[in-house]
């Protein structure tokens, strides 16, 4: 499956990179292709295309604030979590998609 993602956090420095981290690690052992998004202290970094999320089968949005640009994902399934699940227990957010 197609998956994109975006992290961020208030302050937007370790949690949002962290986060995005154990996505990327734990899609791929649940055989799934995957591109992340930082919303950090930095601006965006690996901005997700049009072609990105147009192609995604679904969005995790692991955040503590609101989605910069959250309009581009109109019309993809997206599923919202605290940054916190995407730390600790990113296998739930998976099995959430599996079913």
């Amino acid at each position: 499956m197609k998956i994109v993602a975006v992290t961020a956090c208030p302050t937007g420095i370790a949690h949002t990179y962290m986060a995005a981290a154990r996505l990327e690690k734990v899609a791929k052992n649940f055989g799934h292709e995957i591109k992340v998004e930082t919303q950090g202290a930095m601006g965006i970094e690996n901005k997700l295309t049009e072609s990105d999320i147009r192609q995604a089968q679904i969005a995790i949005f692991a955040v503590d604030i609101e989605v910069e640009g959250r309009e581009r994902f109109n019309g993809v399934k997206v599923i919202q979590v605290p940054l916190q699940e995407a730390l600790k227990s990113p296998e739930n957010i998976f099995s959430k998609i599996q079913r």
